[in-house]
């Protein structure tokens, strides 16, 4: 005779007794602790500064976790009239830099959590 209601592997009738013992209330709150600490995480990350400079130090710039540009500096010799496209380059060049570190850090910050289909 079979059994009715259940599904191999003590699904039963309910979850309560299923996702390898742990409850669906016990699943909420893992999940609510879990968004609390990235959120954590993210505020951290948000008021840390990064840096980067091209041109031997032509161009400086710090920028937030946030991505907010903060500083932006020119060394007075790297400005020339005659060039205004490499001056543009260079700015060009160090603000994204100072964009790869943040993604950088704000990958190692949330990958810690390893979350499945979460892509920063």
């Amino acid at each position: 005779m079979s059994k009715r209601g259940g599904f191999p592997g003590g699904f039963g009738g309910g979850f309560g007794g299923g996702f390898g013992g742990m409850n669906i209330n016990q699943l909420m709150k893992e999940a609510k602790k879990m968004q609390a600490d990235m959120e954590k995480s993210q505020e951290e990350l948000a008021v840390q500064e990064f840096d980067a400079s091209t041109g031997g130090g032509a161009v400086k710039v710090v920028v937030t976790g946030d991505k907010m540009i903060k500083s932006l500096e020119l060394n007075k010799d790297v400005v020339d009239p005659e060039d205004v496209e490499m001056l543009q380059d260079l700015i060009m060049t160090c603000v994204n830099e100072a964009m790869r570190k943040v993604d950088s850090a704000q990958a190692q910050a949330m990958g810690k959590y390893n979350i499945p289909g979460l892509n920063l």
